[in-house]
């Protein structure tokens, strides 16, 4: 299940310490499964006492005194990433599915179906990772928990993909919108996606609009290649910037329709209904473990990212708060 880093402009874990959530995530969740899929084997299910993982979030008091000791660095000179020591959540008090969940499995026929439970039962500890941290958190869009693209890019990927999904760069003081950022061990990846009426047909141009044909009608829709190539421009930019030796590519992707470019743009791969399935199987079976550039390319990109949230009602009333 890839990762999901930044979503739109919400507060982010991934962006406290991109070194340390990714391997973390992957170690809960094999976790997690390995004690699912053992209780599952085992027969009936007894009810199971699961404490939540964001548990030590509610404890503000007993954890305080931590942010005390944060740690930073000196200010870094230009060009270099300034990094700080967090505190974090015990791994033994993080769950990513609750006892209700587990309890759900006695009706469950077969391990694929049990997979399946799993995976969805992971999209809220996703969402929750991807819009709070210990102080703070952002207010999630009821859209997000029913978003069937974001479901199956998190659901159908390797678990070292990370995942920027509709962030928002704030560039020169000004927030600019961007497409999806997948960043892979190999690559940093930049996709739009075109997904309509099944079998439509996107006759491409270098004009500002493109031509959608369907089996009833004809309409005109903004060129995508414009934010495709926005987007890159921002990777490209913030990459050179640091250092980050990791190929960005340009993907336009429809699943089901079909794109019609005669003379496609050099440097933009075009995955339609014909062959989608070859390119999403030879994505699905990279099995490289995350490596150092890429983390940093996480980590260049993250940084940039516009973020909104609010300080944890908790936080705002606790005692040693008050008393500064």
């Amino acid at each position: 299940m890839a990762q999901l880093i930044k979503l739109q402009d919400y507060v982010s874990r991934y962006a406290q310490d991109i070194y340390l959530y990714p391997s973390r995530y992957v170690r809960l969740k094999k976790k997690q499964w390995e004690g699912l899929k053992e209780k599952w084997e085992n027969g009936p299910v007894q009810p199971v006492e699961l404490s939540s993982y964001n548990q030590i979030d509610e404890q503000p008091n007993t954890i305080f005194q931590k942010l005390k000791s944060i740690v930073r660095q000196p200010e870094s000179p230009e060009g270099a990433i300034r990094r700080e020591t967090i505190p974090i959540q015990d791994d033994d008090q993080d769950t990513m599915i609750d006892g209700r969940a587990v309890n759900l499995i006695s009706s469950i026929k077969t391990i694929d179906e049990l997979k399946q439970h799993f995976l969805d039962q992971l999209l809220p500890f996703q969402l929750k990772w991807a819009s709070s941290t210990l102080t703070g958190r952002s207010f999630v869009a009821k859209e997000f928990s029913y978003d069937q693209t974001l479901k199956f890019l998190l659901q159908r990927f390797p678990d070292t993909f990370l995942i920027l999904y509709k962030p928002i760069f704030l560039l020169k003081k000004a927030p600019v919108e961007a497409e999806l950022i997948f960043i892979t061990p190999a690559s940093a990846i930049c996709v739009s996606f075109l997904e309509e009426e099944d079998d439509a047909v996107f006759v491409g141009s270098k004009e500002r609009f493109w031509l959608k044909k369907t089996r009833n009608k004809e309409m005109k829709i903004l060129n995508p290649l414009i934010a495709l190539n926005r987007t890159e421009k921002i990777v490209k930019t913030l990459f050179d910037m640091y250092g980050v030796d990791l190929p960005v590519q340009k993907i336009l992707l429809s699943r089901n329709g079909f794109i019609d470019y005669p003379l496609p743009p050099f440097g933009v791969q075009f995955i339609e209904k014909r062959n989608f399935e070859d390119w999403f199987m030879a994505l699905r079976g990279m099995k490289s473990p995350l490596k150092h550039m890429q983390l940093k390319a996480a980590q260049v990109l993250l940084q940039y990212c516009q973020t909104t949230s609010v300080r944890r009602l908790e936080w705002e009333n606790s005692p040693d708060n008050q008393n500064e």
